[in-house]
């Protein structure tokens, strides 16, 4: 047996469950209740006051999310890093347990730790599940550039004058923009597609982009759904896209 026929299944997972899908969600989003071709679905979604009040609602929560998780998960990425504060593998394994639990599990774990403090729920207990779910996914990707970046720079610039705080912004923050772009990418994107945290966290008085997709979907409006969901992966595409470009970029510049 060939070794390239080791591949197939993964092939048949891929077209059953990731290509065909979205061939799917492509062909729903052009079609009216009617089956018929149509562009209307797409134009609702740049016309629909509601719909475009809510995704921005979802860019705004996204991005005040992502930037406490970079406030919060650069330090903690930074410390990890650093051999001489941490010298220990547990501390790690510590940033990694909560993700080995369920994350619907923790967000209703959350809301009722919440409902038990007498917390009303609204923006801040939003914001602050939304902080403790996608935290690590900003941490990892920071820390792995910083354990693997090339400590001689650091080195060099403090033999040749430069103070601590110095080396830290001109030399170990740039060499990590890597890191914190991929951290941008998996916590920007997941947070304006979710309706799960926002549901339990704000008894839905805040709606995501995610939730409006949900809620057409379970009204069986698939078509608008559909759309929406194809403008969702648009905007996780480009934004992939112009990661990447930026990451060649930096390590071009660096080189």
């Amino acid at each position: 047996m060939k070794r390239s026929s080791w591949a197939i299944p993964y092939a048949l997972f891929l077209v059953v469950f990731v290509l065909l899908p979205l061939i799917l969600v492509v062909v729903y989003a052009f079609q009216d209740s009617m089956g018929r071709f149509t562009l209307g679905n797409i134009t609702k979604f740049f016309t629909d006051r509601d719909t475009l009040s809510t995704f921005a609602v979802s860019l705004e929560v996204a991005l005040e999310n992502t930037l406490l998780c970079i406030l919060l998960g650069y330090p903690a990425a930074w410390i990890l890093a650093n051999r001489k504060l941490n010298r220990s593998a547990v501390t790690i394994v510590l940033f990694i347990l909560p993700m080995w639990v369920n994350a619907l599990m923790r967000t209703l774990a959350t809301a009722e730790l919440f409902n038990m403090l007498g917390v009303t729920l609204g923006k801040g207990t939003l914001l602050f599940g939304m902080v403790y779910d996608y935290l690590p996914f900003m941490i990892y990707p920071i820390y792995n550039i910083l354990d693997k970046m090339d400590k001689s720079y650091a080195e060099a610039a403090a033999d040749l004058g430069a103070r601590p705080g110095t080396v830290f912004w001109k030399v170990t923050v740039p060499l990590s923009m890597p890191g914190v772009a991929s951290g941008v990418l998996m916590v920007f994107m997941p947070t304006v597609s979710t309706f799960a945290i926002s549901e339990f966290l704000t008894n839905n008085k805040i709606k995501l982009f995610g939730t409006i997709i949900q809620e057409n979907i379970n009204s069986s409006m698939w078509n608008y759904g559909a759309a929406l969901a194809l403008v969702m992966l648009v905007i996780i595409g480009l934004s992939s896209l112009l990661s990447g470009g930026e990451k060649e970029e930096m390590q071009g510049g660096l080189i």
